[in-house]
């Protein structure tokens, strides 16, 4: 198993605040991954994503996309800007060399859950098949969300990919927790994951509070809910062959520290 650790954004020790020095920062931290946040708008140019690409390829960081969290597939009026939103990540990730681009799918609202799913499937279709005439080699990771009122739960997640395999289930653990108001079961989830036979899973970790309608905020490791060492030792046990962590908590880069320690002390033998 070769898994690969990192943080959501710019390390929060970085000297400068560009992506190609958050790069540089996480290989000095001896981490090899990181996530390139989009999350308030993509506001990258082209030139600047083929920049900080080189800089990760000369490093051997593998880089992710987390698009703009104003996406929602689910509502005909507002999908269209929202595939515009994934696309502009996803020119951007082909340039980075970014293997993945994950999004928040949308909200329920008052439809049917047969039928979001239906209008996800279709902007979905619709994305790939723009991936595919660009030439642009990136995968679509839909990522499981953490309160009842959205999209995203793993079973539907999956569900997508086994009609579009180049979408993939970008599975947050701490939503799954949230969503279930405290509960997860990690064989139970690395299992369906498994299952798929992907090789390679891209997925978020970090504490997180919760309401009973589920994710509030996230919070360090150090909260233990849910916990990352229940997670490792669930892990090792898979046969899941390459797998990304990112690290969700306010303190970034620290807690993906602390998520490698927690996995040597269950045995892992790390490889950058």
């Amino acid at each position: 198993m070769h898994i690969f650790l990192g943080p959501a954004g710019i390390p929060i020790t970085t000297k400068c605040s560009s992506t190609a020095d958050g790069i540089k920062r996480v290989a000095e931290l001896g981490l090899n991954a990181m996530e390139v946040e989009f999350v308030r708008g993509v506001h990258m140019s082209v030139a600047s994503a083929k920049a900080a690409g080189k800089v990760a390829k000369e490093l051997d960081i593998l880089l992710s996309i987390h698009a703009p969290y104003f996406i929602n597939l689910c509502n005909p009026e507002k999908a269209a800007a929202s595939k515009k939103r994934i696309l502009d990540s996803c020119e951007r990730a082909h340039h980075l060399d970014a293997w993945v681009v994950v999004f928040h799918p949308g909200f329920y609202g008052s439809l049917e859950k047969a039928k979001a799913f239906e209008l996800v499937l279709r902007a979905c279709e619709e994305m790939n098949d723009k991936l595919a005439a660009e030439g642009w080699n990136v995968r679509l990771g839909l990522e499981t969300t953490g309160k009842a009122s959205q999209f995203g739960t793993l079973e539907e997640n999956i569900a997508i990919h086994k009609k579009i395999k180049n979408c993939i289930p970008a599975v947050d653990f701490s939503h799954i927790f949230a969503r279930n108001a405290g509960r997860i079961d990690f064989s139970e989830t690395l299992k369906k994951m498994e299952a798929l036979g992907l090789p390679h899973h891209h997925c978020h970790f970090s504490g997180i509070e919760y309401t009973a309608k589920g994710e509030r905020s996230h919070l360090t490791l150090d909260h233990r809910k849910p916990d990352f060492s229940q997670l490792a030792q669930s892990l090792l046990k898979t046969r899941i062959k390459n797998i990304t962590i990112i690290s969700e908590s306010p303190i970034l880069e620290k807690d993906s520290m602390k998520m490698l320690e927690i996995l040597k002390q269950e045995g892992y033998q790390w490889k950058k």
